[in-house]
């Protein structure tokens, strides 16, 4: 007859599973840390020696003696609550509390300092597994913006049949709608010379300025401006001034008849 097998998983555990193993006391200490979640500078003395002390009466039920350091810093963090629990302002016990956290802290460093220190080697395998092999750049691949499908033009009809009822009375207006609104309105430069000519007989002296006063687009601005040119080539007109404040004055030569461009501006 076969030996009976007995499954006993998840009843019966490893002693390493039934007590983690420190190897000092500092370590402990920040396992009670990260598990209550606390930082370093916030420890709560009164949780974590309860914890401490229940830790170490777990192993002495597990027949595991307990080591001298770790009875030591029993013995300090009870001096320590006790000493807090009488006066809150306890210089020697504020003292001690300072010293335990920057042991906490250096042992921290250095805990953090040999975790990095393990995984460099086999960051350096790696290293010097890329190094030695070259990527190639991903390629451009070549648009191709042809339209490849093929419709039926009676799908093609039902389609724009079922836009058109989706939009109704959205169409868009025919372009006889836009006639009228939308136009160009001409102002040759021969004529808006002539106009100038005349306002500055009339006045003798003007700002340039004031010459587009009255200008109603963007058009008759432009005419304007091309005018003004036009007279100074002709020498017409004459422009005395600085940017800011400049002058026209009409200068009454050639009394002929302007011959200009006709164009629309």
């Amino acid at each position: 007859m076969d030996s009976p097998i007995y499954h006993l998983e998840k009843v019966v555990k490893a002693r390493a599973e039934a007590l983690e193993d420190f190897t000092g006391p500092l370590d402990l200490i920040l396992h009670l840390l990260s598990k209550n979640k606390m930082e370093i500078k916030d420890i709560q003395i009164s949780v974590i020696l309860e914890q401490y002390l229940a830790w170490m009466e777990r192993r002495k039920k597990l027949d595991l003696e307990v080591a001298s350091e770790f009875v030591t810093m029993a013995a300090q963090l009870i001096f320590i609550k006790s000493r807090m629990l009488l006066s809150i302002h306890d210089e020697e016990a504020l003292s001690e509390m300072e010293q335990l956290i920057a042991s906490l802290e250096a042992h921290q460093r250095h805990e953090n300092y040999m975790k990095i220190k393990s995984v460099i080697p086999e960051f350096t395998g790696r290293y010097a597994l890329g190094r030695d092999y070259i990527t190639k750049g991903p390629e451009q691949l070549p648009v191709n913006r042809a339209y490849r499908y093929v419709h039926d033009k009676d799908d093609l009809r039902r389609a724009m049949m079922t836009v058109r009822e989706r939009m109704g009375s959205q169409m868009p207006p025919p372009m006889s709608a836009f006639e009228g609104i939308v136009g160009r309105e001409p102002y040759p430069v021969a004529d808006k010379a002539g106009e100038l000519l005349r306002r500055l007989m009339r006045l003798g002296v003007t700002r340039f300025r004031s010459l587009f006063q009255g200008n109603r687009s963007r058009s008759e601005v432009v005419a304007t401006f091309i005018a003004v040119l036009e007279l100074c080539k002709a020498k017409r007109i004459r422009l005395a001034g600085t940017d800011e404040d400049c002058t026209v004055t009409c200068t009454g030569e050639g009394e002929a008849e302007l011959e200009f461009s006709t164009d629309a501006y």
